[in-house]
This record gives structure tokens, C-alpha cells and sequence, in this order.
């Protein structure tokens, strides 16, 4: 391929031939497009999620979603073309579900990882080893508040695969790993807004947050204020529980 001559050269650095090659031919992002076009319809994207956690026939996940069954069929087929769900046949019916692919398990976390969604936990049995390891899995959590440990670190950490592990913590602790973590974090937060003069930036990163901008919606999610009106508002007030839901 010819050198490519940008009319900022400095800005850029050097551009690898592949990079030049995968930006200037289209089709080279065509399997991701149709799979990002399917994920961007709200039919689409709430289908692949209940997948990933239930299987459906077209009847009755038309019903779960609210559409007609033309419509989840039509998503239902389109998600199996693009190898997002697999299916079986059970008697007159069609079964769907997700596929058994790191893909499929990547999007899966990253769709609740974005949306802050909690993942519905299945019935699990759990005996005392097992709440002593959710206790043990809290504390770890707790000591790092300022990292994102995803369950298949904790999972892997702790010798629990990630169902056992999630349904036992909602058992121990009553809510979802995500959600209770949400809240230790915005309560550390406070404390650190009333406790320090940092910057938001800062005590976000203190608490696991990367985006100032997401911090500040989460932490009002909880506090109803964003952190800086809250520092303006509580300043002298008596500190937070460090610990909202132990």
C-alpha cells in the first residue's frame, strides 16, 4: 500500500500498514457492524441478555419482552446467524439460548458492566464453608475498592465458580455483588469528600471509577447531589457510615 500522506502527520505518529489497511476497507468491520446494528436495537440487545441467562422458545420470549412473536423470531434468527444464540429442538418447539463462546460471555459482561445491571442470580444450595468464603470474598472486596475485580478473578481467587458465587453473595449480603459494591464505594467516597481536599477526579479513582463523569452520576444515583454539591452541603457534618450494608 502507498504511504498515505495526513495533512497532520506529527499528531498521529507512526501508522502500522495493518492499521491503514483495516480503516480503509469497510468490509473488514462488516461482521462487527451487523453485530453491533442487532445489539442497538432494544429488541435485540434485551433478547441476547435474556439468553445469556434463560432459555426461550419464540412464544415466550415474545411475551417476556413485549413483542410480537414475528419480532422475536426475526431477532431470535438473526442473533443465531451471527453466532450470538444457539438452539435445540424440543418437541414442536425451538429452544434458544446463547451461545457457549468467550464472545458471546464477553458482551454478556460487558453489557452489565456498562449498564451497572446486577445479573439474575439462579437458586443455589450453599453450606457454612461457603458463607465463610463469601465473607472472605467481601473482605477482598473491601480492601479493593479502588480496582474493578470482575467475579471471574473472584471466582478464580476463591476456587467458587461465578453462579455459586454471585447467588451466595446475594444470599449472605441480600443484594448483588455490583449493587452493594456500588454502595461501599459511594459511601468511601463521601468520606473522602468530606475528609480531604482532592479533587473529584482523584477520590473517583480512589473508589474504582476510571470516568469522573460516571462517578459523579453514581454517586448521585445514591446521595441525590453530585459530589461537589455534597461537599458544599455536608462540610463540618458528622461522616458517613464507612460500612452502608455490612
Amino acid at each position: 500500500m502507498s504511504d498515505i500522506q495526513l495533512p497532520h502527520p506529527g499528531h498521529s505518529g507512526k501508522i502500522s500498514n495493518s492499521l491503514r489497511e483495516g480503516l480503509q476497507d469497510p468490509v473488514y468491520f462488516s461482521p462487527v457492524t451487523d453485530l453491533f446494528q442487532e445489539l442497538s436495537d432494544p429488541t435485540g440487545i434485551r433478547l441476547f441478555w435474556l439468553l445469556a441467562h434463560q432459555e426461550v422458545c419464540v412464544a415466550n420470549a415474545a411475551v417476556l419482552l413485549g413483542v410480537s412473536t414475528d419480532s422475536a423470531a426475526a431477532h431470535l434468527h438473526r442473533l443465531y446467524a451471527l453466532g450470538l444464540a444457539q438452539c435445540r429442538i424440543s418437541g414442536k418447539e425451538v429452544l434458544y439460548t446463547g451461545s457457549e463462546t468467550a464472545a458471546v460471555h464477553d458482551l454478556h459482561i460487558l453489557i452489565e458492566r456498562v449498564t451497572e445491571i446486577p445479573c439474575p442470580e439462579k437458586e443455589v444450595d450453599y453450606d457454612a464453608s461457603s458463607e465463610e468464603i463469601i465473607r472472605k470474598v467481601h473482605a477482598y472486596l473491601m480492601e479493593n475498592l479502588d480496582s474493578r475485580v470482575t467475579i471471574e478473578e473472584l471466582s478464580r481467587i476463591f476456587l467458587m465458580n461465578t453462579t455459586t458465587l454471585k447467588a451466595a453473595f446475594k444470599k449472605v449480603y441480600g443484594t448483588s455483588i455490583a449493587a452493594h459494591m456500588k454502595q461501599h464505594r459511594m459511601h468511601r467516597a463521601a468520606r473522602l469528600l468530606l475528609t480531604t481536599r482532592d479533587d473529584i477526579s482523584v477520590i473517583a479513582r480512589a473508589v474504582g471509577y476510571e470516568s469522573q463523569s460516571r462517578f459523579s452520576a453514581a454517586f448521585r444515583e445514591v446521595f441525590h447531589v453530585l459530589p461537589t454539591e455534597y461537599r458544599k452541603n455536608h462540610e463540618g457534618d458528622s461522616l458517613p457510615d464507612e460500612d452502608p450494608c455490612p
